[in-house]
């Protein structure tokens, strides 16, 4: 991976009062042509803890520097994702909104981190596409996020 300028997803780490936060961006053309990173999904702190072997994992697949693999999961700029890890983090950060078991939220990550890419990338394309929950609903179920 180049950089930011040409990563199809990315994730930012915010720090917040209540702990670590996470954003997922996707790329995307805006009406005018030009390319932008318009936001997916957020993690709430505990999503962020939950998942954050997965989230450093998906930093070095993606191409983070050697060395920065500690730094993968802390406050500060953009991170770049690739096509291959992208839907998985964009995919969790859709299925752990609003959801409150930590293990649960464990079990979702380290699914979506085996998940094959194209599968992951196609549940993206259905989850934001999707105007009602069965999609969503579907998806926790099958990662074992709720029962």
């Amino acid at each position: 991976m180049t950089g930011i300028r040409r990563a199809p997803f990315a994730v930012r780490f915010v720090q917040r009062a209540d702990g670590l936060a996470g954003i997922v961006y996707a790329r995307r053309a805006t009406p005018q042509g030009k390319d932008r990173l318009k936001r997916i999904g957020a993690m709430g702190p505990l999503a962020v803890t939950a998942a954050a072997g997965f989230l450093r994992h998906a930093a070095h697949e993606s191409g983070a520097p050697k060395g920065s693999r500690a730094d993968a999961v802390a406050p500060g700029s953009f991170r770049p994702l690739d096509a291959e890890w992208g839907p998985r983090v964009a995919c969790y950060a859709l299925i752990a909104s609003g959801l409150r078991d930590p293990e649960r939220l464990m079990r979702a990550a380290s699914q979506l981190r085996g998940a094959n890419p194209d599968e992951a990338a196609w549940w993206l394309g259905l989850l934001s596409r999707d105007t009602d929950s069965r999609a969503l609903r579907a998806l926790r179920i099958l990662t074992e996020a709720v029962e």
